[in-house]
């Protein structure tokens, strides 16, 4: 190592020193090139190569402009494909052209390997594939790549956390540019960004149309979708429910792109002048709040719905779906067609609403305020004879808080009108509240990433509250979230030990392996419904025949908007009927009739 001395003073300073620039200027640029130059002498000496860094930078896109809305198509997709439609609806009614993507398959998934980077979950494989075969497709049909980038942007969800799904953006990207459709579009709505993101808008809008229109078509996705998958399994002419359901979808779609964004009148605003702006945004949520356009149209769906004629007397097994938020919701190869299976199989389905989903968001941003409170003034508390900032500190968290929770309210009262609207056979949302103290002692409520504490909560809620005999959670291949979840069920099922609970991990294959392992769980499922039932007959006193024999006396219970009571500590649907039929018999003094021998046979 050299001693000779370093000289501070430059050589030649006058080069450096600009027109205009100020002293402090002059002195800073001095000594940044005399560091570099020092620098480079220490690394000669050490042998050290210099080397270049290029650091990665988000690829700079294409802006997607208001002039260029008419002649541009959004593409969206990843829920099931009746949440899917009545979104379609919602963009049409905000003046958007939108398609939906098919429903992933496995040609999909191994597109999305093809193109997409090494160890991703099958969700980002699926989706992202999904993506790119759509796009090859309208190549097919005669469209060049060019004429596809400039026609159709992709809008998708993002995020950030411990998961993959924050890389999503990154894989669409990277699998579009490996497929020869470098450049397309791909823009984000982030679930954290609130109900205006300026960022994204003036081509597509994020505002307050935008996030009532599709919240409002993800509620109605909920209520109806739980609806159909409660009456399929009793439907007495095989396919009449899906035959309904897809008359009701085409009648709700109308609904929705009817359905015209709350507008202040020319004359009235500029009468209000600045204040019109504001009395707009307010005229949109009480137009929400006391709008009756979708719960009549829901009325109407109700009143199909109930044309199905069932038979709640077949004695099935309700199994609960939780999981990863994408394999839970996708009725296609993602989850191995596990609700198509399950059915065939004998069980009533009761899928997970995006509605709990979105509770769960607002409930953990509530939870992180509780945690935060304070922390933005300094780390520690001011004394407690600092009346003032101490004050102030409580009336800032007092208000975001408040903002929230009254956000949950309103959207909780909007959902369950919706549910009531559609009869008696949707559930409404579970409490965050209770999910939180019920979890918690097993799962870390402050632990982020996928659905955090709700997977291991709902496998308590839904057995003790009566509502599933199994449990059965759908994840992706090596889901870090959803991975940690099922450690802690191993607690959980130790402790309660009438749940029934299977983790299933899904990719694009073992389909044979994964519904093997479903059969044998359901199995016991099925067993613990018929133990079920066979109580309350003889709790009862009546046998199936007599059961029969009242219900073809009282037609009206054959329709599924007859509504029948739930009894603690009964879960079947079969069960629970059976003991409304022994209730309302006695009442009525009704007497079975003597049965035939031909009958019996």
């Amino acid at each position: 190592m050299s001693t000779q001395p370093f000289n501070p003073q430059p050589a030649a300073p006058g080069p450096l020193v600009q027109i205009g620039a100020t002293v402090d200027d002059s002195i800073e640029a001095l000594i940044q090139a005399r560091l570099a130059e020092e620098r480079k002498r220490l690394e000669q000496e050490a042998g050290v190569p210099r080397k270049e860094v290029h650091h990665f930078k988000k690829p700079s896109e294409r802006f997607f402009s208001k002039s260029e809305r008419p002649h541009t198509t959004l593409l969206f997709g990843g829920l099931t494909w009746k949440h899917e439609k009545l979104v379609h609806g919602a963009f049409e009614a905000l003046g958007y052209h939108a398609e939906c993507i098919p429903t992933p398959d496995v040609s999909a998934f191994q597109t999305g390997k093809e193109f997409g980077n090494n160890g991703q979950c099958n969700p980002t494989y699926f989706t992202v594939g999904n993506l790119v075969q759509y796009l090859q497709r309208l190549e097919e049909q005669g469209m060049s790549k060019q004429e596809i980038i400039d026609r159709y942007v992709f809008l998708t969800a993002g995020a950030c956390g411990p998961c993959r799904f924050g890389m999503y953006e990154a894989e669409y990207r990277l699998a579009l540019r490996n497929s020869g459709f470098d450049g397309f579009r791909v823009m984000l709505f982030q679930q954290s960004g609130g109900l205006s993101q300026g960022d994204l808008e003036s081509g597509l809008e994020m505002n307050l149309d935008f996030f009532l229109g599709i919240l409002n078509a993800l509620n109605c996705g909920d209520v109806v979708n739980e609806v159909a998958y409660t009456i399929r399994p009793y439907e007495m002419e095989p396919g009449k429910t899906d035959q309904t359901l897809d008359e009701i979808m085409d009648f709700m779609h109308e609904v929705f792109v009817r359905r015209k964004p709350y507008r202040i009148e020319d004359k009235l605003g500029d009468f209000l002048g600045s204040f019109a702006n504001t009395a707009e945004y307010i005229g949109k949520f009480v137009n929400q709040l006391s709008s009756d356009d979708l719960t009549a149209a829901l009325n109407r769906c109700r009143d199909r719905y109930n044309e199905v004629e069932i038979d709640r007397l077949r004695v099935k097994p309700i199994v609960k779906i939780t999981g990863e938020f994408w394999a839970q919701t996708t009725e296609g190869d993602g989850n191995f067609n596990m609700f198509k299976f399950l059915e065939r199989e004998g069980a009533q389905v009761l899928v997970e609403p995006v509605g709990t989903w979105i509770t769960y968001m607002i409930h953990q941003v509530v939870q992180r305020y509780k945690d935060h409170k304070g922390l933005e003034e300094g780390a520690v508390l001011p004394p407690v004879w600092q009346i003032g900032k101490r004050a102030k500190i409580e009336w800032t968290y007092r208000n975001k808080v408040a903002k929230l929770k009254l956000a949950e309210a309103i959207f909780k009262r909007e959902y369950h009108k919706l549910v009531e609207a559609l009869g008696p056979l949707g559930h409404h949302l579970a409490d965050q509240y209770e999910m939180q103290r019920i979890g918690h002692p097993y799962y870390n409520s402050r632990a982020g990433g996928g659905e955090g504490h709700l997977e291991v909560a709902k496998n308590i809620y839904y057995t003790n509250k009566d509502l599933a005999h199994m449990v059965l959670s759908v994840k992706p291949f090596g889901c870090m979230p959803s991975t940690q979840s099922d450690g802690a069920q191993a607690a959980v099922v130790s402790h309660f030990k009438d749940i029934i609970y299977l983790p299933i991990e899904t990719s694009g294959e073992g389909e044979v392996n994964a519904h093997s392992r479903v059969q044998m769980a359901l199995g016991e499922a099925k067993n613990k419904a018929k133990r079920e039932f066979a109580e309350v007959l003889e709790r009862i006193g009546m046998t199936m025949d007599e059961l029969k024999q009242f219900v073809e006396d009282h037609p009206e219970t054959k329709r599924p908007m007859y509504e029948v009571p739930h009894t603690q500590g009964v879960i079947g649907v079969a069960a629970n009927f059976a003991l409304h039929v022994a209730e309302r018999a006695k009442k009525e003094g009704w007497k079975p009739r003597a049965v035939t021998e031909l009958a019996v046979q």
